[in-house]
This record gives C-alpha cells, sequence and structure tokens, in this order.
C-alpha cells in the first residue's frame, strides 16, 4: 500500500514533508549566517547531524518538520517549518521556522508557513498551546508571530547562544480554545 503524503497549501507556499533528499539543503541554510543568527544553537551542520536529527527527533515523533517551497516557481524549496518537543499528552509543541534562501526573504513566506503550522498543530494535532522564542532584535518575524496569533509573554534576557553570544528573547505563546 503507498503511503499517503501530506501536503499542506497555501497561497504563496506549499508544506511538504522533509525527506533525506532535503538534508543538504538544510545543512546549507543553517549554515547561513543569516538564518543562523536567529537561532540559539549556531554551531556548523554537517550531514550526519541532520541523519542524528531525524533519527533521534522526527522518527521519534519528538519533531514534525515541513519544506517551505514556493508555488509560483516550479515548487522551489526555501525554508523548513517544525513544531519541536512535541508533548501530546500536554498538548503542548514549540514552534520553529527559517527561510534559508536569501532571494525567498520578505516575500511572506515565514507568515503563511506560521498561519499553516498554527492551524495544522490545532486542527490536525489538536495541540493546546504552541510556544516560541525570538530575539528581540528579529522585528519582522515577531510581527510574523503576532499575525499568526502569538502572544508575548515573557521577556528573557541575556539568553547565551552556543557560539557565546548573549541576546534578549521573548517567549511568545498561542494558544487554541
Amino acid at each position: 500500500m503507498e503511503e499517503k503524503q501530506l501536503f499542506i497549501e497555501g497561497e504563496l507556499i506549499r508544506l511538504r514533508p522533509i525527506s533525506e533528499d532535503d538534508f543538504p539543503l538544510i545543512v546549507k541554510w543553517r549554515n547561513n549566517e543569516n538564518v543562523k543568527k536567529n537561532f540559539i544553537y549556531r554551531e556548523k551542520f554537517n550531514l550526519e547531524g541532520q541523519k542524528k536529527w531525524k533519527e533521534t527527533m522526527i522518527d521519534t515523533g519528538k519533531v514534525i518538520q515541513f519544506i517551505i517551497c514556493e508555488k509560483d516557481n516550479d515548487e522551489r524549496p526555501v525554508g523548513s517549518v517544525y513544531l519541536r518537543d512535541i508533548n501530546m499528552e500536554k498538548g503542548s509543541a514549540e514552534y520553529g521556522v527559517f527561510i534559508g534562501e536569501d532571494d525567498a526573504q520578505g516575500k511572506g513566506y515565514g507568515n503563511e508557513a506560521a498561519i499553516l503550522m498554527t492551524e495544522f498543530a490545532q486542527n490536525v494535532m489538536a495541540l493546546k498551546q504552541l510556544i516560541l522564542r525570538v530575539f528581540t532584535y528579529n522585528v519582522s518575524a515577531i510581527k510574523s508571530y503576532e499575525n499568526a496569533g502569538f502572544e508575548r509573554i515573557d521577556f528573557l534576557p541575556s539568553v547565551e547562544c552556543s557560539d557565546g553570544y548573549k541576546g534578549d528573547m521573548i517567549l511568545m505563546k498561542k494558544t487554541f480554545s
């Protein structure tokens, strides 16, 4: 029996499940300075680490990860969106997204991904809440998250990144009724 693929359609983007064929792109994107600066974990990514992520996180159900594809550009992959630390008992997960292709930033893909994934979390996974952390300097991401219904709930001062950088973050939450 053929496995049914889950695709999530928006106006601008299509989300499709990540596959091992995407790993070189994930490595490239996460090593992009424009992406890396927005993460707490800033170490160099490699294929071996991405395969381990799949085995320990995706395959165990702790993470659901999709690739963001441009609908008007032959389904070109441009980034990734995911839910991590999924706790079905509590009905919670942490939301994350990044646009890895520099020329795809600022086109609304992150905004639409946030809306599509929050709808997926609520309607398909029946989660009760999502949280996320964002650096205070990432103003466009904060606006995107607020547009998707996330609210600021806490200020996290001087969060230390894996490379020693310390920056202020905001903790945001979206609760589903």
